[in-house]
């Protein structure tokens, strides 16, 4: 397990150096110049070409480039263009806020998912079934903003419930968690059917009903392990695809997150922020697929790591 753990490790290597490439190229495609932005409006030219010369940005790109990964291992994430603080610090105070909503919205994908997808397992192709899986095709379809702004209209506006914008208590959490759980929820549920209905027709779970064992034991204990397999990896993927999410639901619900600070600095072409972030949530993805081949194991005893 752990020679396995540290060949994975190993293996996240190239794959943030290649996020950190391909972010710091596409960031050179966007217009406007950060040192007008971090000059003003009205500044000299003199004192643009200034800060730029402060900045490296007259360097050729490859010379950029390898001045910030000499930094990053280091562990200099650089300083903001816009705030002039340290990148590291920036990420640190909204991390956790992006995180907890990360959390409560895989935790809503989970149990929303699961139940749904074991209700229409048991009876395959019934009405219940057919009206579960019509619910998740909905939960599919709809994109993400559009059901955020839905919920805010009629729980916010219209019925006081919950309140608009914030991340002062739980009140805050409920809309923006299920804003971005819904949509997983229903991923989840489809797989969560397809492999309980094909583990139930297997062979021991017939041999288990026909000693007799009560059928909610059957679904839980010998189904339900067994048919968990494929589930983890949608959540592990879901999950990721959660912090990508959160780009857009924290702009929504004016939640000050990891995913707003991104937007906010890819608007004012603040590289060293947007390459941090990105690089960030890059690390935390990697770490949510280790720990998803680790639950491989830990549900099925027969698969090996290696």
């Amino acid at each position: 397990m752990a020679m396995f753990i540290f060949r994975r490790l190993l293996q996240t290597i190239p794959v943030i150096i290649g996020v950190t490439f391909v972010v710091f190229f596409i960031m050179q495609l966007v217009p406007g110049d950060p040192a007008v932005l971090m000059a003003g409006e009205g500044a000299s030219h003199e004192t643009v070409q200034r800060i730029r010369e402060q900045l490296g940005l007259d360097d050729p790109f490859f010379v950029q480039y390898f001045s910030y990964l000499s930094h990053l291992l280091s562990g200099d994430l650089g300083i903001s263009l816009k705030s002039s603080k340290p990148v590291m610090d920036e990420i640190i105070a909204r991390l956790p806020i992006t995180l907890e909503l990360a959390f409560y919205s895989i935790l809503i994908t989970i149990v929303l998912g699961m139940a749904a997808g074991i209700i229409a397992a048991v009876k395959p192709y019934s009405f219940t079934d057919m009206s579960v899986m019509l619910v998740a095709l909905l939960g599919i379809s709809l994109p993400s903003f559009w059901l955020g702004l839905m919920l805010m209209y009629f729980f916010s506006v219209r019925l006081h419930v919950f309140p608009v914008a914030g991340w002062d208590s739980w009140l805050n959490i409920v809309l923006p968690a299920v804003t971005l759980g819904v949509g997983g929820a229903a991923i989840v549920a489809r797989m969560a059917r397809s492999s309980m209905i094909e583990v139930i027709r297997q062979d021991y779970i017939r041999t288990a009903r026909a000693k007799g064992i009560r059928e909610y034991i059957i679904l839980y204990k010998h189904a339900l392990r067994n048919a968990l397999i494929p589930v983890i990896t949608v959540v592990g993927l879901q999950f990721g695809s959660l912090l990508g999410g959160t780009v857009l639901t924290e702009s929504i619900f004016a939640i000050n997150g990891l995913g707003r600070l991104i937007i906010d600095s890819i608007r004012m072409r603040d590289l060293p922020m947007v390459q941090g972030g990105i690089l960030v949530a890059s690390l935390i993805f990697v770490l949510v697929n280790l720990i998803v081949d680790i639950l491989y194991r830990f549900f099925n005893k027969r698969i090996e790591l290696n």
